[in-house]
């Protein structure tokens, strides 16, 4: 229980109307979770606007409203508390629910197109393997120490962020990394937490079905490294094109990092084989067990984040080695004839390319892709994801990703667009997406590779707001057991 004035220390209230202080005994910005003694904050959300709830809560014991604008019949025994936006208001109001988490560990943010997952996940991992208790939120699963806490978002709300930073603080852990969404960042869902660092990955097209434009999408990322602290680091990718454009206006210390040019930390891919790497990180060797230049940028990336955040270089260097793919990141299965499947999340032309070439690089003997692209969400991605995955691949099984509420043959349709004559001579259209990789695995040869693309770590299928079970790595998995079993 706390009290309405404490709950408001670090917000920007424009008036309060109504009893001054009354006691609180939760907080929500979910109409249907409040109960009597309550703090109900209005959010205008994407598609609802808390405000229109309001009049409903007259009955429900609530003891507090914040909101930007008053409604229509305010009640004297309710206080309403006016602010100018009231999503960043309950990440304040969070924060101080919870007696500030985030200034109790050392926070790491981690925002960009590509290679989120990826780099918090190794943060948090590191930080584990150097002996410390960490915390984890990312697309994957959330973890406090090594429980699970399954994840519904990229970045949780506000209220759900504090409440499993607190939950690692009570844990004992004293390191938490997060992925930041361009969503959440710029619906303040981070609003209140005090970071230690973040680190920016890339930028490349996606999430047009909400930002609109790009620079929308850019500017939402920047606004991360804007609001950081001048105590924390903000390490920027110095080969992306917009990498010291976040840094512009931020007061945390700056760091780069590259692959191509001079950076506070340096990488460099010696040997790039289908199961590891030899980086050379600032100019000391270490062997890794990821693949890809893509994957050389997050672990430049994380050596960077360890050595800004204290830990000791040698020791950093030597748990590197120890680190292994992300669940549904690159993650490699082989059949017992020697062909080889990828499962990857890859979901953007970016990510796509990252993946191609990154086989490429370890000389298969063929390259087989399945993809599929994303209903209700950025549509002129899919002619490009297509013609990227063709020109790459000697041949392409076009499949169903989570077509959610459209057509999956609509979808389809619009990556044909996409390819050239030539390129349609060695393109498959195959919906059913178990049928696709079980296609694929049918044409693959001894020293081919598979690249299943799209949805990495999902253990579902969204097809007209229904979620059914479906996991490429279980299907590819089984198709493999199969082929043994019939050799045998």
């Amino acid at each position: 229980m706390k009290h309405l004035l404490e709950l408001l220390r670090g917000c920007r209230v424009t008036q309060v109307i109504g009893p001054k202080n009354p006691e609180i005994s939760a907080i929500t910005f979910d109409s249907r979770k409040v109960s009597t003694g309550s703090l109900f904050v209005a959010i205008r959300g994407t598609s609802v606007d808390g405000h229109t709830f309001i009049p409903l809560l007259e009955h429900s014991g609530v003891a507090a409203v914040v909101c930007e604008a008053l409604p229509e019949k305010v009640l004297p025994h309710i206080s309403y508390v006016i602010v100018p936006d009231s999503s960043v208001a309950l990440g304040e109001i969070a924060s101080e629910w919870y007696d500030h988490p985030s200034r109790k560990l050392k926070l790491v943010g981690v925002t960009g197109t590509n290679g989120k997952t990826t780099t918090a996940t190794l943060v948090y991992e590191m930080a584990r393997l150097l002996g410390h208790k960490a915390g984890l939120l990312s697309t994957v699963c959330n973890y406090i120490e090594t429980t699970p806490v399954p994840t519904a978002q990229t970045t949780p709300d506000a209220v759900s962020i504090n409440e499993l930073l607190a939950r690692m603080v009570a844990e004992g852990c004293t390191y938490a990394a997060m992925e930041v969404s361009s969503h959440a960042a710029h619906q303040h869902r981070i609003a209140g937490l005090h970071f230690a660092g973040g680190i920016f990955t890339n930028l490349t097209r996606d999430h047009l079905d909400y930002h609109k434009t790009v620079q929308a999408y850019l500017e939402a990322k920047k606004s991360f490294f804007d609001g950081l602290p001048a105590s924390a680091f903000a390490l920027t990718n110095a080969d992306d094109k917009v990498g010291l454009v976040m840094l512009q206006n931020c007061a945390a210390a700056r760091r780069t990092y590259s692959l191509r040019s001079m950076a506070d930390f340096r990488g460099k891919i010696l040997e790039s084989r289908i199961d590891g790497t030899l980086l050379s990180l600032n100019g000391r060797e270490v062997e890794t067990m990821f693949t890809g230049r893509f994957n050389a940028y997050n672990l430049t990336a994380v050596y960077g984040a360890c050595i800004m955040l204290g830990w000791d270089e040698t020791e950093v260097l030597r748990q590197m080695s120890r680190l292994v793919p992300v669940s549904g990141r690159f993650q490699a299965i082989h059949s017992p004839n020697g062909v080889t499947a990828i499962v990857d999340y890859a979901h953007t032309p970016d990510a796509v390319v990252n993946v191609l070439q990154a086989i490429r690089e370890v000389n298969p003997r063929r390259v087989i892709t399945v993809v599929g692209a994303g209903g209700n969400r950025d549509s002129g991605k899919r002619p490009i994801m297509a013609a990227e995955a063709a020109r790459l691949s000697d041949l392409l099984i076009l499949t169903s990703d989570n077509p959610r509420f459209e057509q999956p043959r609509a979808i389809l349709a619009d990556m044909e667009t996409g390819l050239t004559d030539e390129s349609r001579q060695r393109t498959a259209v195959i919906e059913d997406r178990r049928e696709a990789i079980a296609a694929a695995v049918d044409m693959a040869c001894p020293g081919d590779v598979i690249l299943i693309a799209g949805k990495g770590h999902e253990d579902y299928q969204e097809i007209q707001g229904v979620k059914h079970h479906f996991d490429d790595r279980e299907v590819v998995r089984d198709i493999f057991s199969k082929l043994s079993a019939a050799a045998d």
